[in-house]
């Protein structure tokens, strides 16, 4: 839904930051505080059986304060940002329906962005144009897509890696279906309203720290089970081709049954791909300008106070 007037969007909070930066913690107290729930905007969590690897909010938490957007996809299903975009508005509705305070959870920005800023009207997926693209992609042409995005799209081709063939292949299949340029789709939007009224603020610890929060969850993912988790989904009957379980902690898990690498290289390489992650996404985050950076520690009872005065703006 699009609001004319600002005021009358609804309010939601949002807290976003890396993997193992303390969102969670951090969100469950705001909850509390706030009479919330939680919508989390995270690409795993919404997968079945991805428990451990996801970092999945405990059965506890989920009892203590509601979450929305778990457990709703099998691994193979696929799941995308106007997926999000979908289930988190209609979660947003609910929530707002019933008195309550929306807050939204997570490290998956383009999630964010999309639901927060809106999702620009370009054409849906092309599957059999993708596919030929996507072939073509697997061939090593990805300099030659790029090359012909540049033809048509300069503006797109010049924001975009050459390695992010994704966004390549999307480009090039929305100019093919449409003959206009992906960012003309996206330059038109930036003048359309946005849907929410947002506060949203930035989880950031010092790398340092950030590094060992993530070294010290990998080694806790593996106590808890992450290798028996994977087998596990294995035996259910989940294709090794599953997207979902080409994520960080079962692609090396699933090199490691397959006896690509060592038991000892595991927990090494898993850390190592996590904080190359977290990197990119305080990259992507610190992009967002409207992102305010939560000094840190964070100090919930503040934040709450901030988060009362700006949801009663809208009364």
């Amino acid at each position: 839904m699009v609001h004319t007037d600002k005021n009358s969007c609804p309010r939601v909070l949002v807290i976003a930051g890396p993997t193992a930066s303390g969102k969670s913690a951090l969100v469950l107290e705001l909850a509390a505080q706030l009479d919330g729930e939680i919508i989390c905007a995270d690409s795993l969590t919404v997968y079945r059986g991805l428990d451990i690897g996801s970092a999945k909010p405990t059965a506890e938490d989920r009892a203590r304060v509601l979450h929305h957007l778990l457990d709703i996809r099998d691994p193979w299903e696929p799941f995308t940002a106007a997926d999000f975009r979908h289930e988190a508005a209609h979660a947003i509705d609910n929530i707002v329906r019933r008195g309550k305070t929306p807050i939204l959870v997570g490290g998956a920005g383009l999630y964010l962005r999309v639901l927060l800023g809106g999702l620009a009207d370009a054409p849906g997926q092309n599957a059999q144009m993708r596919q030929l693209l996507s072939l073509r992609a697997e061939r090593g042409e990805g300099e030659l897509l790029l090359e012909e995005l540049r033809a048509v799209d300069p503006e797109t081709a010049s924001k975009t890696h050459p390695n992010n063939l994704p966004r390549i292949i999307r480009a090039l299949e929305v100019y093919q279906s449409s003959g206009i340029a992906f960012s003309d789709y996206q330059n038109q939007h930036r003048f359309g309203q946005k849907p929410y009224n947002a506060r949203q603020y930035l989880l950031a610890p010092p790398r340092e720290l950030l590094y060992q929060r993530i070294e010290a969850r990998v080694d806790q993912m593996l106590r808890d089970g992450l290798i028996d988790e994977y087998c596990g989904l294995l035996t259910a009957g989940v294709p090794k081709d599953a997207k979902a379980l080409g994520a960080i902690g079962y692609k090396e898990v699933a090199a490691f049954v397959d006896g690509v690498i060592s038991r000892e290289e595991l927990p090494r390489l898993i850390k190592l791909n996590t904080r190359h992650y977290a990197k990119r996404q305080m990259t992507w985050f610190r992009r967002e300008k409207e992102l305010l950076t939560i000094a840190y520690p964070p100090d919930s009872a503040t934040i709450a106070r901030e988060a009362v005065q700006f949801l009663r703006q809208g009364d």
